[in-house]
């Protein structure tokens, strides 16, 4: 379940992103086709994008959308990690996952979409577990360095970050 296709740089921390979405009907209905006929290409856009580490992935190799982890059907989840916040930002809302990412009222329930971000040292990928308690922590406390938004981002060091500020985790020596 962790296959890693791995974009790394000479970093000291990477971003762990994890997000949770309900969907309106079950990820089989036909409702879902549009959707579930680009996830690998969406997935695809993640891989290559720059900043990409890792992605879970589903013991046969398909997207995190087909991964249970809570025990309700119908929300699913992404979880991933970046080299830092500004590349997940750029996949987010600017690549052609966007494009999706606008229209996602159509496949999901109208506010079940979740998300949380936390620095992790480079190369670690922290179980599925530390996700959802990481997102449980956001709920349950608000925004920290341990659990953090877009909207509230912090910096590897622990420091706040004002949204739309660059808030690497470093860049590669010179």
């Amino acid at each position: 379940m962790f296959s890693c296709r791995c974009y790394s740089r000479l970093v000291a921390h990477h971003l762990a992103e994890f997000n949770i979405a309900r969907l309106n009907a079950p990820l089989d209905d036909a409702s879902n086709a549009e959707f579930t006929s680009v996830l690998e290409a969406v997935n695809l856009i993640a891989e290559v994008s720059p900043g990409f580490v890792w992605r879970l992935t589903s013991d046969d190799d398909r997207s995190a959308s087909y991964v249970q982890v809570y025990d309700d059907p119908l929300l699913i989840v992404n979880y991933s990690v970046w080299t830092d916040l500004d590349s997940l930002r750029h996949f987010t809302y600017r690549s052609g996952h966007g494009a999706y990412f606008r229209r996602r009222k159509e496949w999901f329930e109208d506010g079940s979409s979740r998300m949380v971000c936390w620095w992790v040292p480079a190369g670690t990928i922290p179980p599925v577990d530390e996700a959802v308690a990481r997102l449980e922590r956001l709920e349950s406390d608000g925004p920290s360095p341990e659990a953090f938004s877009f909207a509230t981002p912090f910096t590897p060091d622990g420091t706040s970050a004002a949204p739309g500020l660059r808030s690497s985790a470093g860049s590669p020596p010179e």
